[in-house]
């Protein structure tokens, strides 16, 4: 990807809607926008409402292969997805949880799990420039699950090494068969 001269770039007063704009980051591939109110001021150091900094998230559904446990249930879930019949880790996701809902979805882990992975392309020789990668190691720490539960995450970006840059779970699809999940071809182009 090329880099730009100048990363961050200022602009006139854009009177748009948050709609409006938020659209106008996805259609140039940003990833977010920052704004202030027309009579602010920046202050090093200092917090306010004044200035509102948003990230503009991608997402997909992807399949639950695994997850690393936890003393009262999981620590983060392992997803992929499937090209043709191999399921392709992408990720492992600790955020987007709350109590209940990491509660919630433990419950629909019972009677799904396995002895083996399920994912074809294990394991990673390392662990990659944002810690991503899963290696023989951390393998030893997970549980495997039969890969038939759905989940919507959002995320930054996909990586070079084809993974997910701070990714977070959303909800638990039932309305998609595990089969189905295909890398999203707009993501594959990014």
């Amino acid at each position: 990807m090329p880099r730009l001269a100048e990363p961050i770039r200022f602009s006139k007063t854009i009177q748009a809607s948050a709609a409006e704009l938020i659209a106008a980051v996805r259609e140039q591939d940003l990833e977010g926008v920052i704004a202030k109110r027309l009579n602010s001021t920046y202050q090093s150091g200092k917090r306010s409402g004044a200035w509102v900094k948003m990230r503009v998230n991608r997402g997909q559904e992807l399949v639950i292969g695994g997850y690393v446990p936890a003393p009262n249930n999981f620590d983060s879930i392992v997803v992929g997805y499937y090209e043709g019949q191999r399921l392709i880790y992408v990720a492992r996701i600790r955020n987007g949880f709350t109590p209940a809902s990491r509660a919630a979805l433990f419950k629909h882990f019972r009677g799904l799990e396995r002895q083996s992975c399920p994912f074809q392309n294990f394991p990673e020789s390392r662990k990659g420039r944002w810690r991503e990668g899963l290696t023989a190691e951390d393998m030893s720490n997970c549980r495997w699950l039969k890969p038939s539960l759905v989940a919507a995450i959002e995320f930054a970006e996909w990586t070079s090494a084809g993974h997910l840059r701070h990714a977070k779970f959303i909800a638990l699809r039932d309305d998609k068969d595990a089969k189905e999940v295909v890398r999203d071809a707009l993501a594959a182009e990014a």
